[in-house]
């Protein structure tokens, strides 16, 4: 077993069918923000690279009850912080924005544009204020990780992309994907933000997997894709992901450079608040997502 902590898997139910999966158990989770989506499953995994606990949380809950803005993102991550995560891969489908990102194609992004404004989007406020950076919103280590078992596979991928992160549940019209696009965005979803803000709050290592399932509006062609064609992709994909997911989880457990990732000191110097003048309910509060500076 690893030095490192859990391997944390937020996405759809597919992938939870993972073979190999065992000592698994679906657990209830309380935090001071409220119940995640889900109960979380908990297993382990033997791999080549060795064994790796995993917790898989369903991001809209079991059956899909949850709409993306209604996601308790901060249960969410808090609750798999409270099971011992350390790395936390999220998996998303996402409409592609550009014409050589085609359905099927999974991109590791690297960055984001949050255009999300209905969303409760940090742990930390009134009381103790902190400031973490967002320059780099994922961790390099994982994306490299999950970079090399998608060439491994086989699966068409890309390393590095833009995820514009849209309020929904409607999708986007003509106009606002065009102008997307003239950000130079490269896939568009609704539910890696908040999710990518407060994994770095709670110094998680994360890593964005998107999924591509059709084009966006932006496509001439897109009124041309048929519901039949969308769910063979989405199947396809589900099925990719669990294969990512059981080459990758191994080398990540094994990976003896995690203790050093800047991801799990991302607190050093982002609160604000004078220790004085700290609020007691929001520092006990606070005690399961930034414990280690408090």
């Amino acid at each position: 077993m690893s030095a490192n902590g859990s391997i944390g898997i937020i996405g759809g139910s597919g992938l939870y069918d993972l073979p190999g999966l065992t000592d698994t158990q679906w657990t209830t989770v309380d935090t001071p923000w409220g119940p995640p989506s889900d109960e979380i499953l908990t297993g382990r995994l033997a791999t080549p690279a060795g064994e790796a606990r995993l917790a898989f949380l369903p991001r809209h809950g079991r059956g899909h009850r949850v709409p993306p803005s209604d996601v308790n993102y901060r249960a969410n991550i808090a609750a798999l912080k409270q099971l011992g995560v350390t790395d936390l891969l999220s998996l998303s489908a996402v409409g592609g924005l550009r014409a050589d990102l085609p359905p099927g194609t999974f991109v590791v992004v690297d960055q984001f544009i949050d255009r999300t404004f209905a969303r409760e989007k940090s742990f930390f406020g009134p009381g103790l204020v902190a400031h973490v950076s967002m320059a780099h919103p994922v961790c390099g280590r994982l994306g490299a990780h999950v970079h090399a078992a998608l060439g491994a596979l086989g699966v068409p991928a890309v390393r590095g992309g833009t995820y514009l992160a849209m309020e929904g549940p409607q999708f986007s019209t003509l106009a606002e994907s065009r102008l997307y696009r003239s950000w130079n965005c490269d896939v568009i979803g609704m539910t890696n933000m908040p999710e990518a803000k407060l994994a770095r709050e709670a110094e998680l290592c994360y890593a964005s997997v998107a999924m591509v399932t059709d084009f966006d509006c932006w496509h001439p062609h897109h009124d041309d894709v048929t519901v039949e064609a969308i769910v063979k992709v989405l199947l396809s994909n589900a099925e990719q992901a669990r294969s990512l997911v059981a080459r990758t989880v191994g080398t990540i457990a094994a990976d003896a450079t995690a203790a050093r990732c800047g991801c799990r000191h991302a607190l050093d110097h982002a609160l604000i608040t004078a220790p004085s003048a700290r609020d007691p309910a929001m520092v006990e509060r606070l005690r399961g997502i930034a414990g280690r500076v408090l």
